[in-house]
């Protein structure tokens, strides 16, 4: 299948978007498809992922449902094999599955650590490692993690989260060398707050949580997934071709100060 003339469109290209049950997964995996790909959408809980499926389809495009665990190698590779037998390819990976302990590091327990960076990180690894060939092969691919404005600085009660974060920019950095002359890029994308259905309520009733990230923000509110997924649709087009290897910060200005 040819890819579309217009280098923004993903037209004929293939999608795999982990944590795609909610949140910024959902709202990227229907960006995506409303840009031409067909997504395959990963993670556990299978009843929230057939909403975002539908909601794939509503935007015309193929969506494929694939119950994986991104900590579990065997789990991540049969995810690989269903993705390549019902879409032929797969050139786009958004490794957004995560999770956080907001907790002092006295408080923190090592399952709490693991839990962390088990998900974030070495999910992203084990499916990187699993579509980059299948990227390979066909000269075209594009590798998206789902980074934090933590990625490259600190904050309290969140070790395990910047760790992880942290990990991913510069994990995402390296394999960006390995694989650009294969014709793969690599970025990760560092957000601030981004209001979700999953959170909404939270920010609702609990506004002094997220003040310290308003009052450093330049544009003065917290991101919305719009904010985020136009970012995610152009580095996974064509357009975005020499771009590899970056943290980009979609922060409102946060990490300018």
């Amino acid at each position: 299948m040819a890819m579309h003339s217009d280098p923004f469109r993903l037209d004929g290209l293939a999608a795999v978007v982990t944590g795609g049950s909610g949140g910024i997964g959902s709202a990227a995996a229907e960006a995506l498809a409303a840009a031409g790909a067909d997504v395959a959408v990963l993670g556990r809980n299978r009843e929230k992922l057939e909403r975002t499926a539908q909601a794939v389809e509503a935007a015309g495009r193929r969506a494929l449902i694939v119950e994986v665990d991104v900590t579990d190698e065997s789990s991540v590779a049969a995810a690989r094999d269903a993705v390549v037998a019902a879409f032929g390819r797969a050139d786009i990976l958004f490794n957004n599955a995560g999770v956080t302990s907001p907790k002092l590091l006295s408080e923190t327990t090592l399952t709490d650590w693991q839990s962390v960076v088990d998900v974030s990180l070495t999910g992203a690894f084990l499916c990187s490692r699993a579509f980059a060939p299948v990227m390979s092969e066909h000269g075209y691919g594009r590798i998206l993690n789902m980074g934090s404005i933590l990625s490259g600085r600190g904050m309290a009660n969140r070790t395990a989260y910047c760790a992880a974060k942290a990990g991913l920019a510069n994990f995402g950095a390296a394999m960006a060398f390995e694989l650009g002359r294969h014709g793969v890029t690599v970025n990760t994308i560092g957000a601030t707050v981004i209001v979700t259905d999953l959170n909404r309520e939270l920010i609702r009733t609990q506004p002094q949580l997220y003040d310290k990230v308003l009052q450093r923000s330049a544009i003065g509110r917290l991101g919305e997934v719009e904010d985020v997924t136009g970012l995610i649709v152009f580095l996974a087009s064509r357009a975005a071709s020499y771009i590899t290897g970056q943290t980009i910060y979609v922060d409102g200005g946060y990490t300018a100060g």
